[in-house]
Protein backbone atom coordinates (compact mmCIF):
# COMPACT_ATOMS: atom_id res chain seq x y z
CA UNK A 1 0.00 0.00 0.00
CA UNK A 2 1.61 3.51 -1.12
CA UNK A 3 1.90 6.63 1.23
CA UNK A 4 -1.21 8.38 1.09
CA UNK A 5 -1.65 11.75 -1.11
CA UNK A 6 -0.75 15.24 0.61
CA UNK A 7 -4.27 16.77 0.59
CA UNK A 8 -4.98 13.85 2.76
CA UNK A 9 -2.57 14.65 5.70
CA UNK A 10 -2.90 18.59 5.35
CA UNK A 11 -3.62 20.70 8.40
CA UNK A 12 -5.54 23.23 5.88
CA UNK A 13 -9.07 24.59 7.25
CA UNK A 14 -11.72 22.24 6.50
CA UNK A 15 -12.67 21.75 2.88
CA UNK A 16 -9.85 22.69 1.35
CA UNK A 17 -9.08 19.08 -0.56
CA UNK A 18 -12.46 17.70 -1.38
CA UNK A 19 -13.91 14.58 -2.94
CA UNK A 20 -16.75 14.77 -4.98
CA UNK A 21 -19.60 12.09 -5.97
CA UNK A 22 -22.88 12.60 -7.61
CA UNK A 23 -25.92 10.13 -5.87
CA UNK A 24 -29.51 9.49 -6.90
CA UNK A 25 -31.81 10.30 -9.03
CA UNK A 26 -35.18 10.70 -6.47
CA UNK A 27 -38.93 11.55 -8.20
CA UNK A 28 -40.04 14.77 -6.34
CA UNK A 29 -43.38 16.71 -6.53
CA UNK A 30 -42.55 19.97 -8.06
CA UNK A 31 -45.61 21.44 -8.17
CA UNK A 32 -49.97 20.93 -8.46
CA UNK A 33 -51.57 20.37 -11.94
CA UNK A 34 -55.01 19.98 -12.97
CA UNK A 35 -54.31 16.45 -13.78
CA UNK A 36 -52.56 15.42 -10.52
CA UNK A 37 -48.81 16.30 -9.77
CA UNK A 38 -45.89 17.29 -11.59
CA UNK A 39 -43.01 14.97 -10.78
CA UNK A 40 -39.13 15.64 -11.83
CA UNK A 41 -36.01 14.04 -10.99
CA UNK A 42 -33.34 15.14 -8.27
CA UNK A 43 -29.42 14.25 -7.26
CA UNK A 44 -27.39 14.97 -4.67
CA UNK A 45 -23.51 15.93 -4.69
CA UNK A 46 -21.61 14.95 -1.73
CA UNK A 47 -18.63 16.89 -1.10
CA UNK A 48 -16.46 15.07 1.69
CA UNK A 49 -13.38 17.06 3.41
CA UNK A 50 -10.20 14.62 2.96
CA UNK A 51 -8.45 16.19 6.35
CA UNK A 52 -11.70 16.25 8.53
CA UNK A 53 -14.02 14.01 7.10
CA UNK A 54 -17.10 15.92 7.52
CA UNK A 55 -19.30 15.76 4.43
CA UNK A 56 -21.77 18.57 2.76
CA UNK A 57 -24.56 17.33 0.58
CA UNK A 58 -25.94 19.92 -2.49
CA UNK A 59 -29.52 18.87 -4.39
CA UNK A 60 -29.14 19.23 -7.80
CA UNK A 61 -32.43 20.50 -9.83
CA UNK A 62 -31.87 20.54 -13.56
CA UNK A 63 -29.94 18.10 -15.80
CA UNK A 64 -27.17 20.43 -16.86
CA UNK A 65 -23.83 21.53 -16.24
CA UNK A 66 -24.83 24.83 -14.98
CA UNK A 67 -27.08 23.50 -12.17
CA UNK A 68 -23.90 21.60 -10.97
CA UNK A 69 -21.71 24.84 -11.06
CA UNK A 70 -24.49 25.86 -8.84
CA UNK A 71 -24.78 23.28 -6.66
CA UNK A 72 -20.46 23.77 -6.54
CA UNK A 73 -21.16 27.86 -6.22
CA UNK A 74 -23.41 27.11 -3.10
CA UNK A 75 -21.21 25.25 -1.41
CA UNK A 76 -17.71 27.18 -1.65
CA UNK A 77 -20.25 30.02 -0.50
CA UNK A 78 -20.72 28.63 2.86
CA UNK A 79 -17.85 26.16 3.47
CA UNK A 80 -15.11 28.62 1.48
CA UNK A 81 -12.73 28.04 -1.79
CA UNK A 82 -11.24 25.00 -1.98
CA UNK A 83 -8.06 24.03 -3.83
CA UNK A 84 -8.18 20.30 -5.15
CA UNK A 85 -11.37 18.94 -6.14
CA UNK A 86 -11.23 14.54 -6.27
CA UNK A 87 -13.68 12.19 -8.23
CA UNK A 88 -13.03 8.95 -9.29
CA UNK A 89 -13.86 7.64 -12.59
CA UNK A 90 -16.32 5.41 -11.36
CA UNK A 91 -19.79 3.87 -13.40
CA UNK A 92 -21.64 5.71 -10.60
CA UNK A 93 -19.93 9.28 -11.18
CA UNK A 94 -19.22 9.03 -14.75
CA UNK A 95 -23.07 7.47 -15.08
CA UNK A 96 -24.51 10.53 -13.41
CA UNK A 97 -22.37 13.24 -15.34
CA UNK A 98 -24.02 11.40 -18.53
CA UNK A 99 -27.66 11.66 -16.88
CA UNK A 100 -26.67 15.20 -15.68
CA UNK A 101 -25.18 16.43 -19.10
CA UNK A 102 -22.22 17.20 -17.38
CA UNK A 103 -18.96 18.27 -19.12
CA UNK A 104 -15.48 18.00 -16.74
CA UNK A 105 -14.81 19.79 -20.00
CA UNK A 106 -16.86 22.42 -20.51
CA UNK A 107 -15.63 25.79 -20.67
CA UNK A 108 -17.85 27.23 -18.24
CA UNK A 109 -16.70 24.85 -16.01
CA UNK A 110 -13.26 25.33 -16.41
CA UNK A 111 -13.08 28.91 -16.44
CA UNK A 112 -15.33 28.55 -12.85
CA UNK A 113 -12.31 26.33 -11.42
CA UNK A 114 -9.84 28.77 -13.01
CA UNK A 115 -11.40 31.61 -11.28
CA UNK A 116 -11.46 29.56 -7.53
CA UNK A 117 -8.28 28.27 -8.24
CA UNK A 118 -9.29 24.58 -7.84
CA UNK A 119 -7.72 21.91 -9.66
CA UNK A 120 -10.11 19.19 -10.18
CA UNK A 121 -8.28 15.60 -10.49
CA UNK A 122 -9.26 12.69 -11.37
CA UNK A 123 -8.37 9.08 -10.15
CA UNK A 124 -7.26 6.25 -13.17
CA UNK A 125 -9.96 4.24 -14.04
CA UNK A 126 -10.75 1.20 -11.84
CA UNK A 127 -9.06 2.26 -9.55
CA UNK A 128 -11.94 3.13 -6.49
CA UNK A 129 -10.05 2.13 -3.84
CA UNK A 130 -7.86 5.51 -4.15
CA UNK A 131 -11.24 7.22 -3.69
CA UNK A 132 -11.99 4.89 -0.43
CA UNK A 133 -11.89 8.25 1.77
CA UNK A 134 -15.44 9.38 0.14
CA UNK A 135 -16.52 6.51 -1.49
CA UNK A 136 -17.09 4.81 1.99
CA UNK A 137 -19.07 7.39 2.78
CA UNK A 138 -21.02 7.96 -0.02
CA UNK A 139 -22.07 4.31 -0.19
CA UNK A 140 -23.54 4.02 3.06
CA UNK A 141 -25.79 7.13 2.43
CA UNK A 142 -26.64 5.87 -1.17
CA UNK A 143 -27.74 2.94 0.22
CA UNK A 144 -29.54 3.62 2.76
CA UNK A 145 -31.19 6.84 0.88
CA UNK A 146 -32.27 4.72 -1.72
CA UNK A 147 -33.82 2.27 0.39
CA UNK A 148 -35.82 5.09 2.17
CA UNK A 149 -36.71 7.42 -1.26
CA UNK A 150 -38.08 4.75 -3.49
CA UNK A 151 -40.90 3.34 -1.38
CA UNK A 152 -44.39 4.35 -2.34
CA UNK A 153 -44.79 6.03 0.97
CA UNK A 154 -42.02 8.56 -0.19
CA UNK A 155 -43.79 9.51 -3.60
CA UNK A 156 -45.07 12.75 -2.18
CA UNK A 157 -41.56 14.04 -1.17
CA UNK A 158 -40.63 17.80 -2.31
CA UNK A 159 -38.15 19.36 -3.24
CA UNK A 160 -38.16 21.54 0.16
CA UNK A 161 -38.35 18.20 1.76
CA UNK A 162 -36.10 16.40 0.32
CA UNK A 163 -33.68 19.80 0.94
CA UNK A 164 -34.27 19.10 4.87
CA UNK A 165 -33.39 15.73 4.63
CA UNK A 166 -29.94 16.41 3.22
CA UNK A 167 -29.31 19.00 5.91
CA UNK A 168 -30.66 16.46 8.40
CA UNK A 169 -28.25 13.64 6.38
CA UNK A 170 -25.35 15.71 6.89
CA UNK A 171 -25.49 16.31 10.39
CA UNK A 172 -26.05 13.17 10.86
CA UNK A 173 -23.10 12.19 9.03
CA UNK A 174 -21.01 15.06 10.38
CA UNK A 175 -21.81 13.85 14.02
CA UNK A 176 -20.08 10.43 13.47
CA UNK A 177 -17.21 9.40 16.16
CA UNK A 178 -13.46 10.08 14.30
CA UNK A 179 -11.52 8.09 16.96
CA UNK A 180 -12.49 5.79 19.63
CA UNK A 181 -13.36 6.82 23.17
CA UNK A 182 -10.72 8.08 24.96
CA UNK A 183 -10.17 6.90 28.39
CA UNK A 184 -8.38 9.74 29.92
CA UNK A 185 -10.54 11.64 31.95
CA UNK A 186 -9.29 15.32 30.60
CA UNK A 187 -10.41 14.21 27.46
CA UNK A 188 -13.78 12.45 27.56
CA UNK A 189 -15.51 13.39 24.40
CA UNK A 190 -15.59 12.48 21.19
CA UNK A 191 -13.88 13.76 18.34
CA UNK A 192 -16.23 14.54 15.65
CA UNK A 193 -16.47 16.18 11.88
CA UNK A 194 -19.06 18.98 13.23
CA UNK A 195 -16.76 19.60 16.22
CA UNK A 196 -14.17 20.66 13.68
CA UNK A 197 -16.55 23.18 11.62
CA UNK A 198 -18.64 24.32 14.36
CA UNK A 199 -16.42 24.56 17.60
CA UNK A 200 -18.88 23.27 19.24
CA UNK A 201 -18.73 19.83 21.51
CA UNK A 202 -23.02 19.94 21.75
CA UNK A 203 -25.17 18.42 19.01
CA UNK A 204 -28.61 19.63 18.16
CA UNK A 205 -31.04 17.27 19.31
CA UNK A 206 -34.02 15.97 17.54
CA UNK A 207 -37.29 17.13 18.14
CA UNK A 208 -39.42 15.39 20.61
CA UNK A 209 -42.28 13.44 19.39
CA UNK A 210 -42.83 9.86 17.14
CA UNK A 211 -43.02 9.96 14.10
CA UNK A 212 -44.46 8.10 11.66
CA UNK A 213 -43.01 7.61 8.05
CA UNK A 214 -46.53 5.48 6.64
CA UNK A 215 -48.36 8.30 7.79
CA UNK A 216 -48.90 10.36 4.53
CA UNK A 217 -51.21 13.12 6.72
CA UNK A 218 -48.92 14.49 8.47
CA UNK A 219 -46.93 17.80 7.97
CA UNK A 220 -43.91 18.15 5.66
CA UNK A 221 -41.63 19.10 8.55
CA UNK A 222 -42.31 16.25 10.44
CA UNK A 223 -42.24 13.60 7.42
CA UNK A 224 -38.73 14.85 7.49
CA UNK A 225 -38.17 14.33 10.91
CA UNK A 226 -39.42 10.43 10.27
CA UNK A 227 -37.44 10.41 7.12
CA UNK A 228 -34.35 11.37 9.48
CA UNK A 229 -34.99 9.18 12.52
CA UNK A 230 -35.12 5.75 9.92
CA UNK A 231 -31.76 7.05 8.34
CA UNK A 232 -30.36 7.47 11.75
CA UNK A 233 -31.51 3.60 12.47
CA UNK A 234 -29.73 2.32 9.75
CA UNK A 235 -26.93 4.30 9.66
CA UNK A 236 -26.13 3.69 13.34
CA UNK A 237 -26.64 -0.17 12.23
CA UNK A 238 -24.45 -0.10 9.24
CA UNK A 239 -21.98 2.22 9.60
CA UNK A 240 -21.10 2.44 13.74
CA UNK A 241 -20.08 -1.24 13.23
CA UNK A 242 -17.69 -0.56 10.72
CA UNK A 243 -15.66 1.39 13.28
CA UNK A 244 -14.29 -1.74 15.14
CA UNK A 245 -12.47 -3.57 12.37
CA UNK A 246 -11.12 -6.82 13.14
CA UNK A 247 -7.35 -5.93 12.68
CA UNK A 248 -5.40 -8.92 14.06
CA UNK A 249 -5.79 -12.58 14.01
CA UNK A 250 -8.22 -12.16 10.61
CA UNK A 251 -6.73 -15.83 9.72
CA UNK A 252 -8.01 -19.00 10.74
CA UNK A 253 -6.36 -21.30 12.19
CA UNK A 254 -5.96 -24.72 14.82
CA UNK A 255 -7.87 -24.09 17.89
CA UNK A 256 -5.32 -25.23 21.04
CA UNK A 257 -6.41 -28.79 22.93
CA UNK A 258 -5.83 -30.41 25.46
CA UNK A 259 -2.63 -32.16 25.68
CA UNK A 260 -0.10 -29.08 23.53
CA UNK A 261 3.31 -28.34 25.27
CA UNK A 262 2.86 -24.66 24.69
CA UNK A 263 5.61 -21.51 25.65
CA UNK A 264 4.08 -18.76 28.27
CA UNK A 265 5.07 -15.44 27.67
CA UNK A 266 6.16 -14.41 31.14
CA UNK A 267 7.83 -11.07 31.36
CA UNK A 268 9.15 -11.82 34.96
CA UNK A 269 11.17 -14.78 33.61
CA UNK A 270 14.72 -14.38 34.09
CA UNK A 271 17.65 -14.81 31.46
CA UNK A 272 17.74 -18.39 29.70
CA UNK A 273 14.14 -19.15 31.24
CA UNK A 274 11.92 -20.57 29.17
CA UNK A 275 8.26 -21.24 30.93
CA UNK A 276 7.20 -24.50 28.89
CA UNK A 277 3.70 -26.07 30.14
CA UNK A 278 1.15 -28.59 29.04
CA UNK A 279 -2.76 -27.81 28.12
CA UNK A 280 -4.96 -29.29 30.51
CA UNK A 281 -8.54 -27.18 29.98
CA UNK A 282 -9.33 -25.06 27.04
CA UNK A 283 -12.23 -23.00 27.48
CA UNK A 284 -14.26 -22.24 24.42
CA UNK A 285 -16.63 -18.88 23.63
CA UNK A 286 -19.66 -18.54 22.44
CA UNK A 287 -18.40 -19.22 18.97
CA UNK A 288 -16.04 -22.20 19.76
CA UNK A 289 -13.29 -20.83 19.01
CA UNK A 290 -10.91 -21.40 21.94
CA UNK A 291 -9.44 -18.21 23.63
CA UNK A 292 -8.62 -19.07 26.74
CA UNK A 293 -6.66 -21.93 28.37
CA UNK A 294 -5.23 -23.76 31.48
CA UNK A 295 -1.62 -24.12 31.37
CA UNK A 296 0.19 -26.49 33.86
CA UNK A 297 3.44 -25.51 34.64
CA UNK A 298 6.13 -26.78 36.43
CA UNK A 299 8.59 -24.44 38.74
CA UNK A 300 10.83 -25.29 41.08
CA UNK A 301 9.31 -29.13 41.66
CA UNK A 302 6.11 -27.87 42.50
CA UNK A 303 3.13 -27.91 39.34
CA UNK A 304 0.93 -24.88 38.99
CA UNK A 305 -1.92 -23.93 36.65
CA UNK A 306 -2.17 -20.57 35.16
CA UNK A 307 -5.09 -19.28 33.27
CA UNK A 308 -3.59 -17.72 30.32
CA UNK A 309 -5.34 -16.33 26.72
CA UNK A 310 -3.93 -17.50 23.84
CA UNK A 311 -2.26 -14.55 22.91
CA UNK A 312 0.74 -15.28 26.01
CA UNK A 313 1.13 -19.08 24.86
CA UNK A 314 2.74 -19.74 22.14
CA UNK A 315 2.16 -23.56 20.72
CA UNK A 316 5.72 -25.52 20.57
CA UNK A 317 4.20 -29.34 19.99
CA UNK A 318 0.78 -30.25 19.56
CA UNK A 319 0.01 -33.35 20.69
CA UNK A 320 -0.84 -34.84 17.65
CA UNK A 321 3.68 -34.61 17.12
CA UNK A 322 4.60 -35.83 20.48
Amino acid sequence: MSGLPADRLSSSPPFTHVGVDIFGPWIVTARRTRGGHAQSKRWAAMFTCLSTRAVHIEVLETMTTASFINSLRRFTAIRGPIKTLRSDRGTNFIGACKELNIDTQDPDLQIHLHNSKCTWIFNPPHSSHMGGAWERMIGIARRILDALLLKPSTTHLTHEVLTTLMAEVTAIMNSRPLVPVSSDPEAPAVLTPSMLLTQKADILPAPEGDFDVNNLSIKHWKRVQSLADTFWRRWRQEYLATLQPRKKWRTDRRNLQVGDVVLLKDSQATRSEWPTGLIVKTVPSQDNRIRKVEVRVVKKGTPKVYLRPISEVILLFPKDNL
